[in-house]
């Protein structure tokens, strides 16, 4: 019996199958080991797997490598996280292209409740590093996982003033996790491993070629509620990160320049054609994300909780778990009586912590 993450990778070894395609013969098989088990006649029959193709499902050298990786990310403290997986980032599963599966190390959720994607151009000014440390330092009391590429220029000032302010950082990178590029920041990587760590789709001793860094800027884009683009001309990698973003539905900031400033004139392009929101303070960023709102939310809620009894908090507990829930289930779950239920959940009303619908059901009071 061979274990889970095993076919997991193998399927991301098949050549030609792409994300889109990976997902497509999950949602058809159930799992990445149906799919190896699945005889190559129904493989067949599925939208855009050939008979060619699914005759790769037998190779023995792709499940040799796959063993290969299996030992490479034991020994190396790497944690794979599969699409199916409970971990693996919800941002990410709604973008088309998003990879099925992520190795990542260090220390980090990809599930908190804020992240930011920071990118720009390699050859930043002082004016693009000054206004990444001034923005990092204002939003650090709202505790954003700061996302970037590690690269030269604002990647690697947009990490380092990221660890400086206490905040979780993560860099999503364009090659295997058995190195480091550049080798120039890897102290820096190692630092972040402590809060926070690397992130990425490719297997070890994955040759780096140019294609791989678009590729690695979905993540950056998809991994975050928003990017913010800080210096950039009007091509590159930032402007792909930028567009990918805009193209997930999530917002996207660019740092305004002067008009003739090479280095600013991707931001300025952003910001005309309205593919991006002028930043010019962190205030900007916490106003256009309702950072402030949520934050004055979450302290009013924490404060109302404090305040239930045990068999409240019990009876709230229950209703999270289910969104809405009727009477009778809340009675079944919580094992209290329908007449001293109903004089609980009439408390909590009051307190503005639940509220009913017809039919005697009830939900949290958002």
């Amino acid at each position: 019996m061979h274990p889970p993450i095993l076919y997991q990778i193998a399927l991301t070894l098949i050549p030609g199958i792409g994300p889109v395609r990976a997902k497509s013969l999950l949602s058809y098989c159930g799992s990445a080991e149906s799919i190896f088990r699945e005889k190559k006649s129904i493989l067949t029959k599925i939208p855009e797997i050939g008979s060619q193709t699914a005759g790769l499902f037998t190779n023995k050298e792709i499940f040799n490598r796959a063993e290969r990786e299996i030992k490479f990310i034991e020994n190396n403290g790497i944690l794979p996280i599969f699409f199916t997986d409970i971990h693996f980032p919800d941002r990410l599963k709604d973008c088309e292209d998003t990879p099925i599966l992520l190795y990542t190390k260090g220390k980090m959720d990809l599930n908190a409740p804020r992240i930011i994607s920071i990118v720009g151009t390699r050859t930043a000014t002082s004016y693009g590093k000054q206004f990444c440390a001034e923005l990092i330092n204002g939003i650090r009391q709202y505790s954003p996982i700061v996302v970037s590429g590690l690269a030269y220029g604002i990647d690697i000032c947009a990490h380092r003033n990221a660890l400086t302010n206490g905040l979780t950082t993560v860099a999503c990178v364009a090659h295997g996790l058995d190195k480091i590029y550049p080798a120039l920041h890897a102290s820096v990587a190692v630092e972040m491993m402590k809060n926070g760590g690397l992130v990425s789709e490719f297997p070890s001793v994955t040759r780096m070629t140019p294609e791989l860094f678009p590729m690695r800027n979905r993540i950056i884009a998809g991994l975050a509620d928003c990017t913010i683009v800080l210096e950039t001309d009007e091509k590159g990698g930032s402007m792909i990160t930028a567009h990918l973003a805009n193209s997930y539905g999530r917002e996207v900031f660019a740092l305004p320049g002067r008009y003739n400033d090479n280095h600013s004139s991707g931001c300025n392009l952003l910001i005309k054609k309205n593919l991006g929101a002028i930043i010019t303070s962190p205030a900007d960023l916490a106003d256009y994300m309702n950072w402030n709102r949520q934050t004055l939310q979450d302290s009013k809620q924490l404060q109302i909780f404090q305040d239930l009894t045990a068999i409240e908090a019990s009876i709230v507990n229950e209703i999270k778990k289910s969104g809405k829930v009727m009477i009778d289930e809340l009675s079944i779950s919580t094992g209290l009586g329908f007449s001293e239920l109903s004089s609980h959940l009439l408390s909590l009303e009051f307190k503005g912590v639940i509220r009913s619908q017809p039919g005697k059901v009830y939900e949290i009071f958002e």
